[in-house]
């Protein structure tokens, strides 16, 4: 899309970012020792750590991703916030205040806590690295799509950006500032999504959104044409090119003036039309065409509205104010108009096709759109949207950076007390996204090629500074999450891997020197693949993340916790078999089989979600290993390890 820099956008930026930074430096002071700068010295208050709870977990997946998901994808992409708030039930039951008395500062040590094994060290400190790693990727592709907007930057600038800063929010103060700035872009968050639901319901349904950039202010052509043999022959005032088929859709260049444009050919009981589309063209010499001219032309619109709003069985041109179960109700009676996207060659051209899919309220707002679980599923369909809600219920209760934050607490107890207060703030927060979702989806104000973008641009539309409030605070919970992943990556590599692993023995001092390096070199491998995904939903890649992290580390905390018998050499087997056949699942997916160049279809398999397959197999590892291989005698309990 085509984005005008904010001024006053710009300001609140270089307040939060100015808010953030000094906070870094602050605690930067008084971080002295390992735990203060891993574990905050376990001095958080546990309500403030409750919020930072929220604040680390509503990421950009939460903000940007599942609003972005709901406003494409109906209520497919809220299955993403029931999924991500269940996984707290995992966490608070079976996790939390056992998985406090285990620890010292790092995922590892808890897994270690029973053993003193080193094939447990580094199994476990690759497996915080990597999941670390597939979580950071979604954080750092969001970054660069709110800098766009925002800033006027590409979204390789953005990227770089936020890396940059946090690698200076990590390197200053470690677990401290991030905790606290968490807690404030946490609280923000929860209340801007408040105000900005407040206006979608204040604003309610129109036909004719009038925001300043949405489809309203475009009419898209629809053109009647002569058909001869299956073929579209002549179309008045317009120079036929050529068509081309791509599945059960039929696309037509016309040329007019020089200008070629793309028409989806659709027929119903009216005859035959031709439906003006969105299309970007990558040209074979590297021009790429927007609507079939430059980009600066600003041909390519915001898009997204309703073509029929139905209240009470009358239909209407608007509702104005509604409740929120009005809200609801009208939409379900409507008929909303989505952007789909197909990719076809022509010739020596990529062509990127958004066209028009009137769809029925009912439709959207019941499961289907995304993942095919009903009348269009197939086999791959239904284990696909199954593995997607196994890793996103069980992932939660072992994504390292989660789990790091209960040990910036003081007791068991506490631990509790805060997880219990971030399912409420998350909950809460979760309800807000189906709204926000819903009002992008119906107010003409969708980014076809980022779908990332809903919610912050759907904040413009209601006024420049709500926009540009809530794009910093989005922006700061890009910086919070990231911040979080870097230290619990930081951790896994100096404490873990360097100092126990390869037994340097190093000093507390040198563990943070060893640690803010770590922070560095983990900050410009997030860059680099922040730019490798540009384009990508950012609930769906995160949902890679769940997948690894269930595998790989819920499997050995359970059987920890609750099954006396578990192994040291089972529980480092379980890690690897769940990184290994999770990411062998994920790489030869149909989305990375497209990320190669290669023809989605023709994947070794269509699974897009690995959970399924992949936490079983970790599960069963785990059982069978510490049967054949039995735990050491001589072992410290855990009761022994926390009373030391």
């Amino acid at each position: 899309m085509i984005y005008e820099i904010s001024y006053i956008a710009l300001l609140f930026f270089f307040i939060f970012v100015g808010l953030v930074v000094g906070l870094s430096f602050y605690f930067g002071r008084k971080t002295r020792s390992s735990s203060s700068y891993y574990a905050a010295g376990g001095q958080i208050h546990w309500g403030v750590n409750g919020i930072a709870f929220a604040g680390d977990y509503l990421s950009a997946a939460s903000f940007l991703g599942i609003c972005g998901m709901i406003a494409i994808s109906g209520f497919d992409g809220f299955l993403y916030a029931i999924g991500f708030l269940g996984g707290w039930v995992v966490a608070l039951f079976l996790i939390a205040e056992p998985f406090k008395r285990l620890g010292k500062y790092t995922f590892t040590d808890a897994l270690n806590a029973k053993f003193n094994s080193r094939a447990i060290t580094l199994s476990a400190s690759i497996g915080t690295l990597i999941v670390s790693i597939f979580y950071l990727i979604p954080q750092m592709v969001g970054a660069g799509d709110l800098v766009m907007p925002l800033l006027g930057m590409p979204h390789w600038a953005g990227v770089l950006l936020v890396g940059a800063i946090v690698i200076v929010i990590v390197a200053s103060a470690g677990m401290a500032s991030t905790t606290y700035v968490q807690f404030l872009k946490g609280g923000l968050l929860i209340v801007l999504s408040l105000v900005l639901t407040f206006f979608i319901l204040k604003n309610g349904l129109t036909l004719t959104p009038d925001f300043k950039g949405s489809s309203s202010h475009y009419t898209f052509m629809e053109l009647t044409p002569q058909v001869e043999n299956e073929k579209v022959t002549t179309v008045s005032g317009w120079d036929v090119v050529t068509q081309q088929a791509v599945g059960d859709k039929t696309f037509v260049k016309l040329s007019q003036d020089g200008v070629e444009r793309w028409f989806d050919w659709t027929q119903d009981q009216n005859g035959h039309r031709l439906k003006e589309a969105l299309t970007v063209i990558q040209k074979g010499n590297g021009q790429i065409l927007y609507n079939g001219e430059p980009k600066e032309n600003r041909r390519f619109y915001q898009v997204g509205h309703m073509s029929k709003i139905v209240v009470n069985g009358q239909e209407v041109q608007k509702t104005g104010s509604v409740s929120p179960f009005e809200f609801l109700s009208a939409l379900q009676g409507s008929e909303i108009v989505r952007f789909l996207k197909v990719k076809f060659s022509d010739g020596e051209d990529q062509v990127s096709v958004y066209y028009q899919e009137p769809t029925a309220g009912a439709t959207f707002m019941l499961p289907g759109l995304k993942y095919k679980i009903g009348r269009d599923a197939n086999l791959w369909s239904k284990l696909d949207f199954i593995s997607l809600m196994l890793a996103l219920f069980l992932g939660t209760a072992a994504l390292p950076h989660i789990l790091i934050r209960y040990y910036t607490v003081k007791t068991p107890r506490d631990a509790r007390k805060s997880t219990i207060l971030a399912i409420a703030a998350i909950g809460g927060f979760y309800i807000l996204t189906l709204f926000m979702g819903l009002g992008s989806a119906v107010n003409g104000v969708l980014d076809v090629e980022s779908s990332n973008m809903a919610a912050p641009l759907l904040a413009r539309a209601f006024g420049a500074v709500l926009f540009s409030i809530i794009s910093a605070v989005a922006f700061a919970t890009v910086l919070g999450t990231v911040a979080g992943l870097i230290v619990a990556s930081s951790g896994a590599i100096a404490h873990d891997f360097i100092d126990v692993y390869l037994k340097k023995n190093l000093s507390d001092h040198r563990k943070v020197q060893v640690g803010k390096i770590a922070a560095f070199a983990v900050g410009i491998f997030a860059i680099l693949l922040g730019m490798a995904f540009k384009g990508i939903n950012v609930s769906f890649l995160v949902g890679w993340a769940f997948a690894i992290a269930a595998s790989a580390n819920l499997p050995a905390i359970l059987f920890l916790l609750f099954w006396k018998k578990t192994s040291e050499t089972g529980i480092a087997a379980s890690i690897i078999v769940g990184i290994v056949s999770s990411l062998l699942i994920i790489l030869t997916s149909p989305t990375m089989w497209d990320k190669y160049g290669l023809d989605a279809a023709g994947a070794w398999h269509q699974l897009e979600n690995p959970a399924l397959i992949s936490f079983p197999l970790a599960v069963l590892t785990v059982y069978l290993v510490s049967l054949w291989y039995p735990k050491r005698n001589g072992g410290m309990t855990v009761e022994n390890n926390v009373a030391k």
